[in-house]
């Protein structure tokens, strides 16, 4: 026994001795994944700049934007990416695999805002004010996620907000005469061109575009003409004397640079601007964005002239499965001799027009109105326009990035109404018309 103890305690006394097993080396620590979007704070119409960094090479994630309106709807959207052999993303050129949007789209994420799936459908995301910015957060997911599935684990987050205004633009709330709105005015002494915004048949001050052509140098009236305040609940008649007085209170405003001012409207407020600009000298400059060449559904008086509104038939409306309404064929023809006294005789306006169109609008056929002003033009020996016309764009062509919506709730009808367009051609028009309207303002205005 003794001499098995012994065999033992040398046995042991070698194993003490021996060099320990060599322990496995430290993989290289990677660097934690990290998103960044530059500007963190910049104006709404800006492009950003998104980068990831961190991922392994070719790692798939999916990159999502969520953003809540100020009611607190909540909108979001995703895409899916590859990480490349760094394990770096850059949204500015990379493409998305899937998900809401494909390709090359560095403000992908913004334009593809929709309603998120517990929300109520076919809500738009647009700013009520103008104060505050839009709070936006990327998330960086594992792996790729069908758009409405959950996704997978968050491995980094960034905020950035999106701003409509810019530091020392002042917003003025006017009560003047008959005139309501906001008057937005740049920073500095002046003057400024001076333009009056209006948008269409859902009524009320929409202010963001006002604020953004302020902060890019313009003196902008955000012009509403019905269920604002003490103005008309409804669209049943309109005096054009309101407009112009809204045209002679910006035109003599000390900070506006004169002698005349432009307008910009969409769909209803661009016939107004049509409207405008034929009738009153005050108006030298008119940006109509997916308008009728005819006045359309309330009568227009002026003195002693009524211009007669078209009229919607409503058994021309087509409603989907879904319940959503197709008023595409719905507005009576202004080609009927009939509805001859409903057309605007743009002919007689002195200023310049710049019609914006969607060639896929299926609210009305904005494409068709704006080749009857064209030949209404031509015919009368004028060249005083210019067209930008948009394949696959839709009906409410806004500023850059502003989220695309295929159908929206009609406030006045209570129902969803389909605006038509492809998200994708539709947020490239808008990038590209918002560039081409300040130009044609400052071309005309100073």
């Amino acid at each position: 026994a003794d001499m098995w103890r012994a065999v033992a305690a040398a046995a042991s006394a070698r194993a003490l001795c021996r060099a320990p097993p060599a322990l496995p080396l430290p993989l290289p620590r990677r660097r934690a994944v990290s998103v960044a979007v530059s500007p963190a704070a910049g104006l709404a119409d800006e492009r950003v700049e998104t980068r990831v960094a961190g991922l392994g090479p070719g790692q798939p994630v999916t990159l999502r934007a969520v953003a809540a309106d100020e009611s607190g709807c909540l909108f979001q959207s995703c895409a899916h990416y590859r990480a490349d052999g760094r394990g770096e993303l850059h949204l500015g050129t990379d493409a998305s695999h899937g998900g809401d949007y494909t390709g090359v789209e560095p403000m992908g994420l913004f334009w593809s805002l929709a309603p998120a799936g517990m929300e109520r459908p076919y809500q738009r995301l647009v700013p009520r004010s103008t104060g505050t910015p839009m709070k936006v957060e990327m998330l960086v997911h594992q792996g790729h996620s069908r758009p409405g599935a959950i996704p997978g684990p968050v491995v980094a987050k960034a905020e950035v907000e999106r701003w409509f205004t810019a530091p020392g633009v002042r917003r003025i709330r006017l009560k003047e005469g008959g005139v309501r709105g906001s008057l937005f005015l740049p920073q500095g002494d002046g003057p400024f061109p001076g333009v009056i915004d209006m948008y269409g048949d859902e009524g009320g001050l929409i202010e963001f575009r006002s604020s953004l052509l302020a902060t890019r140098g313009f003196a902008a009236l955000s012009l509403p003409y019905f269920d604002f305040e003490d103005l008309p609940k409804v669209m049943k008649e309109f005096k054009l004397e309101y407009f112009e007085e809204a045209a002679r209170f910006l035109q003599r405003h000390p900070k506006v640079k004169g002698p005349g001012v432009g307008v910009i409207g969409t769909g209803k407020g661009a016939e107004l601007a049509l409207s405008m600009i034929t009738f009153l000298p005050e108006v030298v400059a008119a940006v109509c964005i997916s308008g009728c060449s005819s006045n359309t559904v309330a009568d227009l008086h002026y003195g002693e002239m009524t211009l007669p509104g078209l009229r919607f038939d409503m058994n021309k409306v087509n409603v989907s499965d879904a319940g959503v309404f197709d008023t595409f064929e719905a507005l009576d023809d202004p080609r009927n001799p009939a509805n001859s006294s409903c057309t605007i005789p743009i002919e007689k306006a002195e200023g310049h027009f710049l019609l914006v169109v969607g060639e896929d609008d299926r609210m009305w056929k904005s494409s068709l109105y704006a080749e009857l002003a064209i030949t209404r033009l031509r015919q009368h020996g004028k060249e005083n326009f210019e067209l930008l016309s948009y394949p696959g764009a839709g009906h409410r062509i806004d500023p850059p990035s502003t989220p695309f919506c295929q159908v929206a709730m009609d406030r006045v009808l209570g129902v969803p109404v389909l605006g038509g367009g492809e998200s994708k051609a539709h947020a490239h028009a808008q990038e590209h018309s918002w560039g081409k309207i300040q130009e044609f303002l400052h071309l005309h205005l100073g």
